[in-house]
């Protein structure tokens, strides 16, 4: 077996089209937030819908190609690594995320990796 220390692997629905910005150095980053929803029944029987969402982040040749053929609604399997960091925010808080920092993404069958 491979020796994976940070892998994850989500499949859901865009909530927006994703946000891309070209910085200084040219390198291109896409952001995005997938929903993944798990539906499961309570003891009573009642059917319940669970829904997470999850901050994605592209770079290079696959933030062009999030850019292109993402949009909101799009159904869309990330494949990528968890990425935490910490910020001080505008009140001088001091906040952390997780991110997934995506490495391929799969829509409508079609595999997508960065060059």
């Amino acid at each position: 077996m491979m020796n994976i220390k940070n892998h994850v692997q989500l499949v859901g629905r865009l909530g927006a089209n994703p946000e891309v910005k070209v910085l200084e150095n040219g390198n291109k980053l896409a952001r995005f937030n997938v929903a993944v929803s798990e539906t499961y029944k309570t003891k009573t029987g009642e059917k319940v819908t669970d829904v997470q969402w999850h901050s994605i982040v592209a770079w290079g040749n696959l933030a062009g190609i999030a850019e292109k053929i993402l949009t909101k609604g799009t159904q869309v399997t990330v494949d990528g690594k968890l990425f935490n960091h910490s910020y001080i925010n505008k009140e001088g808080v001091k906040r952390s995320s997780t991110e997934i920092v995506a490495n391929e993404l799969f829509v409508f069958a079609k595999q997508v990796q960065a060059a």
